[in-house]
């Protein structure tokens, strides 16, 4: 655990510079191939399992190739490193792969979900607002969606983002770091967060309502997606149709995820429950809120360098 003071502050900065452009493996693309990166849970999993992605990329001669990431950041990282093409990921993540490559594209959104994130406090934990939190420790996986929560929760509260204490750890780690007390609270994402809040009855100090939006974006290695925009309109187009079909049946989409994520289905009802759906181009108000995550993190000292938005931004017009 670290104090945030401007040290620690650009440590973090350059640890996350490091992140999004470490030396990677890169494994070569296969001739008529993409490689799409997907996190347990989520639109991608559904588009995985249901092979609906596969079937309308046969007839362009493309084929599949599945990467399965812990987290966001991770997950860029590996794009920004050349090991992938496509991926889902939240708010923070893009942000910070932007700042260390132009390599990262936008390619569309889901709506925002601002219910399906939150900031959580043990059961029994005495703290009872963020304003609360001055002093303790926060647990949240570096980078991600939950860190401009984080943010913008202290900030609301009138609470210094330095006058906490961070532990960054992935989610799997922190719910461990949680359950035994090591850490104060959890920012964390659905169905991490609806996991924590069903089985070991967490509770919430504040979701993103009010707060920020929580959008999920849809992100391509630049290159990629310029050479390929009818596999980028391919993929879209599928994932609208997953989208659709949630929608009208969620009860059989968690029957379907349950198996193939491990995540219980009284979980994953809460999580989908919370999800928002409708797949579209990014609109200019999307952007606007995306810059405001990226100013944010320069503020802070959390970004190198000032970073503009929408020059990363793709018109699929789908």
């Amino acid at each position: 655990m670290t104090r945030l003071t401007r040290r620690t502050v650009l440590a973090g900065a350059a640890g996350l510079a490091a992140t999004f452009s470490a030396p990677a493996l890169r494994p070569a693309r296969a001739a008529g191939e993409v490689r799409v990166g997907f996190q347990k849970y989520g639109t991608l999993v559904l588009l995985k399992g249901r092979g609906i992605l596969e079937k309308k990329l046969e007839p362009l001669g493309i084929t599949v190739k599945w990467a399965e990431f812990a987290a966001g950041p991770q997950l860029l990282e590996a794009l920004n490193a050349g090991a992938i093409d496509i991926g889902q990921t939240g708010e923070a993540p893009p942000i910070f792969a932007q700042a260390a490559s132009d390599n990262l594209v936008y390619l569309a959104n889901e709506p925002p979900a601002p219910k399906g994130e939150a900031i959580l406090v043990p059961k029994d934990s005495p703290i009872t607002s963020v304003a609360e939190l001055k002093g303790k420790t926060v647990g949240l996986n570096k980078g991600s969606n939950v860190h401009f929560l984080l943010v913008k929760a202290l900030e609301k509260a009138g609470v210094p983002y330095s006058a906490i204490t961070t532990k960054f750890l992935p989610p799997a780690d922190a719910r461990a770091a949680f359950e035994k007390g090591a850490i104060d609270a959890w920012a964390i994402w659905d169905p991490f967060q609806a996991a924590a809040e069903v089985s070991i009855k967490a509770r919430t100090l504040t979701t993103a309502e009010g707060i920020v939006p929580n959008y999920q974006f849809y992100l391509g290695a630049r290159s990629f997606a310029q050479a390929n925009p009818k596999v980028i309109a391919t993929l879209i187009d599928a994932i609208r149709e997953i989208d659709d079909w949630i929608q009208k049946d969620p009860a059989a989409a968690v029957a379907e995820l349950a198996p193939s994520t491990g995540i219980p289905a009284p979980i994953l009802s809460v999580a989908v429950g919370r999800q928002s759906f409708g797949v579209a181009p990014l609109t200019d108000k999307v952007i606007a809120d995306q810059q405001l995550v990226a100013d944010t993190f320069f503020e802070l000292g959390l970004l190198p360098k000032k970073i503009v938005v929408a020059d990363a931004v793709i018109r699929t017009g789908g």
